[in-house]
């Protein structure tokens, strides 16, 4: 299952895999059913999760039911313990590049004002090109842009549009991949080989690699960066429970 998911990802277009991709994978949610992994996106106790990746497929990964990875899984526990997001009356979100797993749920919640974006997601309602985001300044409470940044040419006037369209006092969580045993972030636009951009950043779609600095990347675009440890805090059997990326950063951008 795991060198089919590969093969799909790497050589099917990606509209068509969020388009249609749900539709088979919600099978295996009746076939894994068990309570040895759960989703905290959707609840769904499994025997365990799917594997996903391009070139390393990672074992319990992508849970069938709502096609959340481990990434999503942590960000649900992050906006629910660790933010306003669910609590709070009124916020107007910006969720860039939105993922399967989370549009319906947030669209259903009362208490946002939810717009999703993209220049090129079927799913998002918005197409936007994020350097140039169409929306007045001090516009939302909140902004989402997760495994956005490495695809963009100039990341720094995406970082720099997000801080500008948040209202003083607003937050984002802007997720990328990154290698921490690299110091700083390397790019280098004269690699245009597609496999040779899958060696070097990971993805052939990909223009460069963020190291440890990408907290200080974020700040150049004005926001005060807490990077929050917080999945390193957690018990390692809720860790193991929920599978989640034991050692990831996550990013939490304040407009001060």
């Amino acid at each position: 299952m795991g060198k089919i998911i590969s093969f799909l990802l790497r050589f099917i277009p990606r509209k068509y895999l969020q388009l249609f991709s749900h539709i088979p994978l919600k099978i295996y949610t009746f076939v894994l059913k068990g309570n040895n992994v759960e989703c905290p996106v959707c609840d769904a106790k499994l025997t365990k999760f799917m594997p996903y990746g391009r070139l390393v497929s990672r074992p319990n990964a992508l849970c069938p039911n709502c096609l959340a990875l481990e990434r999503h899984r942590l960000m649900a526990l992050y906006l629910k313990e660790r933010t306003n997001f669910f609590t709070a009356k009124n916020l107007k979100v910006l969720h860039v590049a939105p993922e399967y797993c989370f549009i319906d749920r947030f669209e259903e919640m009362k208490n946002l004002e939810y717009i999703t974006a993209d220049i090129e997601s079927p799913l998002a309602k918005v197409k936007m090109d994020i350097h140039q985001i169409p929306f007045e300044e001090n516009t939302f409470d909140v902004a989402i842009c997760n495994h956005v940044m490495e695809h963009v040419d100039d990341y720094h006037k995406a970082m720099s549009e997000l801080y500008r369209v948040l209202k003083p006092n607003g937050w984002a969580i802007i997720q990328s991949p990154q290698d921490w045993t690299k110091a700083h972030t390397f790019e280098d636009p004269s690699i245009t080989d597609p496999r040779e951009r899958e060696r070097v950043f990971w993805q052939n779609d990909h223009l460069r690699l963020f190291g440890r600095d990408y907290g200080r990347e974020l700040e150049k675009a004005g926001f005060t960066v807490t990077e929050d440890d917080f999945v390193m805090k957690m018990s390692k059997d809720l860790v193991k429970r929920y599978s989640l990326p034991s050692e990831e950063i996550v990013y939490f951008c304040e407009k001060k």
